[in-house]
Protein backbone atom coordinates (compact mmCIF):
# COMPACT_ATOMS: atom_id res chain seq x y z
CA UNK A 1 0.00 0.00 0.00
CA UNK A 2 1.58 3.26 -1.09
CA UNK A 3 1.41 6.42 0.95
CA UNK A 4 -0.81 8.04 -1.65
CA UNK A 5 -4.45 7.03 -1.34
CA UNK A 6 -3.84 4.71 1.58
CA UNK A 7 -6.54 3.81 4.08
CA UNK A 8 -6.39 3.45 7.84
CA UNK A 9 -5.87 0.07 9.48
CA UNK A 10 -7.07 -1.57 12.68
CA UNK A 11 -4.60 -1.04 15.52
CA UNK A 12 -4.35 -4.76 16.27
CA UNK A 13 -3.64 -5.51 12.60
CA UNK A 14 -0.80 -2.99 12.57
CA UNK A 15 0.77 -4.42 15.72
CA UNK A 16 0.39 -8.10 14.74
CA UNK A 17 1.84 -7.30 11.30
CA UNK A 18 4.86 -5.78 13.00
CA UNK A 19 5.39 -8.89 15.12
CA UNK A 20 4.18 -7.66 18.51
CA UNK A 21 2.04 -10.75 19.08
CA UNK A 22 -1.31 -12.24 18.16
CA UNK A 23 -4.55 -10.25 18.20
CA UNK A 24 -5.35 -11.68 21.62
CA UNK A 25 -1.88 -10.65 22.83
CA UNK A 26 -2.51 -7.11 21.60
CA UNK A 27 -5.93 -7.01 23.23
CA UNK A 28 -4.35 -8.03 26.55
CA UNK A 29 -1.60 -5.43 26.16
CA UNK A 30 -4.21 -2.71 25.55
CA UNK A 31 -6.10 -3.77 28.68
CA UNK A 32 -2.84 -3.40 30.59
CA UNK A 33 -2.56 0.20 29.28
CA UNK A 34 0.55 -0.74 27.32
CA UNK A 35 -0.43 0.89 24.01
CA UNK A 36 -0.74 4.58 23.16
CA UNK A 37 -1.73 6.39 19.97
CA UNK A 38 -0.54 9.99 19.66
CA UNK A 39 0.12 10.06 23.40
CA UNK A 40 -3.36 8.83 24.36
CA UNK A 41 -3.92 5.41 25.89
CA UNK A 42 -5.59 3.05 23.41
CA UNK A 43 -8.72 1.37 24.76
CA UNK A 44 -9.97 -0.51 21.69
CA UNK A 45 -7.81 -2.93 19.68
CA UNK A 46 -10.13 -2.40 16.72
CA UNK A 47 -9.63 1.38 16.53
CA UNK A 48 -8.42 2.63 13.16
CA UNK A 49 -5.04 4.34 12.86
CA UNK A 50 -2.80 5.68 10.13
CA UNK A 51 0.34 3.60 10.72
CA UNK A 52 2.52 6.04 8.75
CA UNK A 53 1.35 9.25 10.45
CA UNK A 54 0.14 8.31 13.93
CA UNK A 55 2.59 7.97 16.82
CA UNK A 56 1.89 4.42 17.97
CA UNK A 57 3.81 3.09 20.96
CA UNK A 58 3.79 -0.22 22.77
CA UNK A 59 5.36 -0.18 26.24
CA UNK A 60 6.84 3.19 25.28
CA UNK A 61 8.56 1.84 22.15
CA UNK A 62 7.56 3.64 18.95
CA UNK A 63 6.23 1.36 16.23
CA UNK A 64 8.01 1.96 12.90
CA UNK A 65 5.44 0.58 10.48
CA UNK A 66 6.25 -0.87 7.09
CA UNK A 67 4.02 -2.89 4.83
CA UNK A 68 6.66 -4.83 2.95
CA UNK A 69 9.86 -6.55 3.96
CA UNK A 70 12.82 -7.43 1.74
CA UNK A 71 15.41 -9.87 3.03
CA UNK A 72 18.69 -11.05 1.51
CA UNK A 73 19.47 -14.59 2.64
CA UNK A 74 22.71 -16.47 2.12
CA UNK A 75 20.98 -19.82 1.72
CA UNK A 76 22.92 -22.82 2.99
CA UNK A 77 22.87 -26.26 1.34
CA UNK A 78 20.38 -28.72 2.83
CA UNK A 79 17.63 -26.12 3.24
CA UNK A 80 14.71 -26.01 0.80
CA UNK A 81 13.37 -22.85 -0.83
CA UNK A 82 9.80 -23.23 0.39
CA UNK A 83 7.49 -21.85 3.04
CA UNK A 84 6.81 -25.31 4.47
CA UNK A 85 8.07 -28.84 4.06
CA UNK A 86 7.26 -32.04 5.94
CA UNK A 87 10.81 -33.47 5.77
CA UNK A 88 13.39 -30.71 5.45
CA UNK A 89 14.17 -27.38 7.02
CA UNK A 90 12.92 -24.47 4.95
CA UNK A 91 14.38 -21.01 4.46
CA UNK A 92 11.65 -19.65 6.75
CA UNK A 93 13.09 -21.74 9.58
CA UNK A 94 16.16 -19.47 9.42
CA UNK A 95 14.16 -16.30 10.15
CA UNK A 96 13.50 -14.55 13.46
CA UNK A 97 9.86 -14.17 14.64
CA UNK A 98 9.95 -10.41 14.02
CA UNK A 99 10.53 -11.10 10.31
CA UNK A 100 8.26 -14.14 10.09
CA UNK A 101 5.40 -11.86 11.18
CA UNK A 102 5.49 -10.29 7.69
CA UNK A 103 4.80 -13.71 6.14
CA UNK A 104 7.63 -13.49 3.59
CA UNK A 105 8.19 -16.10 0.88
CA UNK A 106 11.21 -16.94 -1.29
CA UNK A 107 11.38 -15.25 -4.70
CA UNK A 108 11.98 -18.24 -6.92
CA UNK A 109 13.99 -21.14 -5.63
CA UNK A 110 17.47 -22.53 -5.22
CA UNK A 111 17.96 -26.29 -5.29
CA UNK A 112 18.28 -27.95 -1.90
CA UNK A 113 22.02 -28.51 -2.32
CA UNK A 114 22.69 -25.07 -3.82
CA UNK A 115 23.82 -22.13 -1.71
CA UNK A 116 23.82 -18.40 -2.27
CA UNK A 117 21.59 -15.40 -2.83
CA UNK A 118 17.89 -15.81 -2.14
CA UNK A 119 15.49 -12.90 -1.79
CA UNK A 120 12.54 -13.24 0.60
CA UNK A 121 9.70 -10.75 0.60
CA UNK A 122 5.94 -10.35 1.05
CA UNK A 123 5.80 -8.03 -1.97
CA UNK A 124 3.98 -10.15 -4.53
CA UNK A 125 4.24 -7.56 -7.29
CA UNK A 126 8.03 -7.40 -7.05
CA UNK A 127 8.29 -11.19 -6.92
CA UNK A 128 6.20 -11.48 -10.07
CA UNK A 129 8.36 -8.94 -11.90
CA UNK A 130 11.59 -10.71 -10.93
CA UNK A 131 10.28 -14.15 -11.92
CA UNK A 132 8.25 -13.28 -15.02
CA UNK A 133 9.74 -14.96 -18.12
CA UNK A 134 9.11 -11.82 -20.19
CA UNK A 135 11.63 -9.82 -18.15
CA UNK A 136 14.46 -12.40 -18.37
CA UNK A 137 16.08 -11.16 -15.16
CA UNK A 138 19.72 -12.35 -15.30
CA UNK A 139 20.99 -14.68 -12.57
CA UNK A 140 24.71 -15.17 -11.98
CA UNK A 141 26.13 -18.40 -10.59
CA UNK A 142 29.58 -19.61 -9.61
CA UNK A 143 30.19 -23.33 -9.90
CA UNK A 144 32.77 -26.07 -9.60
CA UNK A 145 32.48 -28.47 -12.53
CA UNK A 146 33.95 -31.95 -12.80
CA UNK A 147 35.53 -31.94 -16.25
CA UNK A 148 37.49 -29.66 -18.54
CA UNK A 149 35.26 -26.72 -19.49
CA UNK A 150 36.53 -25.43 -22.83
CA UNK A 151 36.05 -22.50 -25.18
CA UNK A 152 33.82 -24.80 -27.22
CA UNK A 153 31.53 -25.03 -24.19
CA UNK A 154 31.59 -21.24 -23.89
CA UNK A 155 30.42 -20.96 -27.50
CA UNK A 156 27.81 -23.67 -27.00
CA UNK A 157 26.34 -21.90 -23.98
CA UNK A 158 26.33 -18.61 -25.91
CA UNK A 159 24.13 -20.12 -28.61
CA UNK A 160 21.84 -22.04 -26.26
CA UNK A 161 22.06 -25.58 -24.90
CA UNK A 162 19.62 -28.39 -25.66
CA UNK A 163 18.53 -29.94 -22.36
CA UNK A 164 17.56 -33.57 -21.74
CA UNK A 165 13.89 -32.84 -22.46
CA UNK A 166 14.64 -31.17 -25.80
CA UNK A 167 14.26 -27.60 -24.52
CA UNK A 168 16.80 -25.15 -25.95
CA UNK A 169 17.91 -22.61 -23.36
CA UNK A 170 18.34 -18.92 -23.94
CA UNK A 171 21.97 -17.89 -24.53
CA UNK A 172 24.08 -17.96 -21.37
CA UNK A 173 27.35 -16.16 -20.63
CA UNK A 174 29.87 -18.79 -19.47
CA UNK A 175 33.24 -17.61 -18.13
CA UNK A 176 36.08 -19.98 -17.24
CA UNK A 177 37.66 -18.65 -14.04
CA UNK A 178 40.38 -21.25 -13.50
CA UNK A 179 41.16 -24.93 -13.74
CA UNK A 180 43.01 -27.35 -11.51
CA UNK A 181 44.17 -30.94 -11.78
CA UNK A 182 42.81 -33.30 -9.15
CA UNK A 183 44.41 -36.69 -9.74
CA UNK A 184 43.43 -37.82 -13.23
CA UNK A 185 40.60 -35.30 -13.43
CA UNK A 186 40.40 -31.66 -14.46
CA UNK A 187 38.17 -29.52 -12.25
CA UNK A 188 36.88 -26.24 -13.68
CA UNK A 189 35.75 -23.16 -11.75
CA UNK A 190 33.28 -21.11 -13.75
CA UNK A 191 30.85 -18.22 -13.69
CA UNK A 192 27.57 -18.43 -15.60
CA UNK A 193 24.86 -15.86 -16.29
CA UNK A 194 21.48 -17.23 -17.37
CA UNK A 195 18.27 -15.38 -18.17
CA UNK A 196 15.66 -17.94 -17.17
CA UNK A 197 15.12 -20.42 -14.37
CA UNK A 198 14.27 -23.91 -15.58
CA UNK A 199 14.36 -26.78 -13.08
CA UNK A 200 18.02 -27.66 -12.23
CA UNK A 201 18.97 -25.57 -15.25
CA UNK A 202 22.67 -24.96 -14.56
CA UNK A 203 23.31 -28.61 -13.73
CA UNK A 204 21.40 -29.77 -16.80
CA UNK A 205 23.24 -27.35 -19.08
CA UNK A 206 26.59 -28.82 -18.04
CA UNK A 207 25.19 -32.33 -18.20
CA UNK A 208 24.27 -31.61 -21.83
CA UNK A 209 27.95 -30.99 -22.63
CA UNK A 210 29.13 -34.06 -20.73
CA UNK A 211 30.16 -32.49 -17.43
CA UNK A 212 28.90 -32.50 -13.85
CA UNK A 213 28.36 -29.60 -11.42
CA UNK A 214 29.68 -30.52 -7.97
CA UNK A 215 29.18 -27.13 -6.28
CA UNK A 216 26.79 -24.32 -7.15
CA UNK A 217 26.30 -20.87 -5.67
CA UNK A 218 24.10 -17.99 -6.86
CA UNK A 219 25.88 -14.68 -6.39
CA UNK A 220 23.63 -12.20 -8.21
CA UNK A 221 20.02 -11.69 -9.32
CA UNK A 222 19.42 -8.73 -11.60
CA UNK A 223 21.46 -5.89 -10.10
CA UNK A 224 21.27 -7.36 -6.59
CA UNK A 225 24.55 -8.95 -5.48
CA UNK A 226 25.07 -11.31 -2.57
CA UNK A 227 26.73 -9.44 0.29
CA UNK A 228 30.19 -11.03 0.60
CA UNK A 229 30.12 -10.33 4.33
CA UNK A 230 26.88 -12.24 4.84
CA UNK A 231 27.75 -15.55 6.46
CA UNK A 232 26.11 -18.68 5.10
CA UNK A 233 22.76 -19.28 6.79
CA UNK A 234 22.33 -15.64 7.83
CA UNK A 235 20.29 -12.80 6.35
CA UNK A 236 19.61 -9.08 6.56
CA UNK A 237 17.15 -6.52 5.26
CA UNK A 238 17.99 -4.85 1.96
CA UNK A 239 19.49 -1.37 2.03
CA UNK A 240 17.83 1.59 0.33
CA UNK A 241 20.38 1.39 -2.50
CA UNK A 242 19.60 -2.29 -3.01
CA UNK A 243 15.88 -1.55 -3.09
CA UNK A 244 16.52 1.00 -5.81
CA UNK A 245 18.45 -1.65 -7.74
CA UNK A 246 15.30 -3.75 -7.67
CA UNK A 247 13.24 -0.82 -8.88
CA UNK A 248 11.71 -0.13 -5.47
CA UNK A 249 11.52 3.48 -4.32
CA UNK A 250 11.89 3.57 -0.52
CA UNK A 251 9.94 6.83 -0.32
CA UNK A 252 6.84 5.25 -1.85
CA UNK A 253 6.60 2.38 0.63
Amino acid sequence: MSKQGRTTLRLDKVLTHMGYGSRSDIKKKIKQAGVTVNGVRAKDSGMHVDPYKDDIRIDGEQVQYKEFIYLMLHKPPGVVSATEDTRDRTVLDLLEPEHLAFEPFPVGRLDKDTEGLLLLTNDGKLAHELLSPKWHVPKTYEAVVSGDVTEADVQQFASGVTLDDGYVTLPGELTILRKEQQGDEVVSHISLVIHEGKFHQVKRMFQAVGKKVTYLKRVQMGELKLDEGLRIGTYRELTEDELLQLGKDETSR
